[in-house]
């Protein structure tokens, strides 16, 4: 009797180190015949541009719900190995450039970012058979300045119910990065920074999300992630807006989560499948 108490709690023990651990079991995938998994490259009207995009697409004829992914300034840090994970787990994933940034037409402004997610998701909705988009379950996740974007198209999107917002910078509180002052190399993006900059500096309320009126949020999941904790007062802002669910979290990483990678991925899921 003995043994078999010693042996159910080591097992337990060990099932909770598993769960707790920051491992990912990843398999190949057996594609669908009929609708396997793969990428479509595709061209997203927005304003009077046209936006360059992929999706990767999930395995399976039927409906998946869909992740749009929302690159920072300017996008070296695409986020695609998230990507990937997140198709491997039944979901589509959209990714774009913004109008005016490598290789989009139009001009680049924080403005259009936020209404070229607007228009992506129109986009989805249009094409929801062709790519097999159930349109109930559309997600955003954005890192950096397209966590921002992220959560400002939240609060104009009533059908869309998930945001993750991955190292949030609120542009109105620490934008001197895109000053033309410092020097950045921006040349990817077809924007004058003087310009960008000027918009910013003149209307600092405006683009300082803990200004924002965060009704719109109830009823939605919001999950944030920093490796700082500047973005504290913003997280209380928006959990007394009442979401359904909300969680901030602050972790020991850099600002492209290098070393955290995985628990990334597994938090993200989970979050996306609650």
């Amino acid at each position: 009797m003995q043994r078999k108490v010693l042996f159910f709690m080591f097992l337990f023990l060990q099932v909770k180190l598993f769960a707790q651990s920051d491992s990912l079991v990843l398999r190949d995938l057996t594609l669908d015949n009929t609708a396997p998994a793969g990428m479509t490259e595709l061209i997203i009207p927005s304003g009077t541009s046209l936006l360059a995009g992929f999706m990767y697409r999930a395995n399976g004829s039927q409906k998946h719900p869909t992740m749009l992914l929302l690159h920072g300034l300017p996008g070296n840090e695409r986020n695609l190995d998230i990507a990937q994970f997140v198709r491997s787990k039944g979901w589509n994933v959209l990714y774009f450039d913004y109008r005016g940034s490598w290789g989009s037409q139009g001009t680049f402004s924080f403005k259009n970012c936020v209404d070229d997610v607007i228009n992506a998701v129109e986009f989805c909705k249009k094409y929801q058979d062709s790519l097999k988009i159930d349109t109930s379950r559309i997600a955003l996740f954005g890192h950096s300045m397209g966590a921002w974007v992220c959560i400002k198209a939240l609060e104009q999107l009533p059908t869309v119910k998930k945001g993750f917002a991955l190292s949030t910078w609120n542009i109105g509180t620490y934008y001197n990065s895109i000053s033309p002052k410092t020097g950045r190399n921006l040349f990817m993006l077809n924007a004058n920074l003087e310009d960008l900059y000027n918009s910013v500096d003149q209307n600092k309320v405006k683009y300082n999300l803990i200004n924002d009126n965060f009704e719109s949020f109830r009823g939605k999941q919001i999950f944030m992630i920093d490796e700082h904790k500047f973005n504290s007062k913003l997280a209380e802002t928006i959990k007394k807006s009442n979401p359904s669910s909300f969680e901030y979290l602050v972790w020991q990483t850099d600002h492209s989560f290098t070393n955290k990678r995985v628990a990334l991925m597994k938090r993200l899921v989970e979050f996306l499948n609650r």
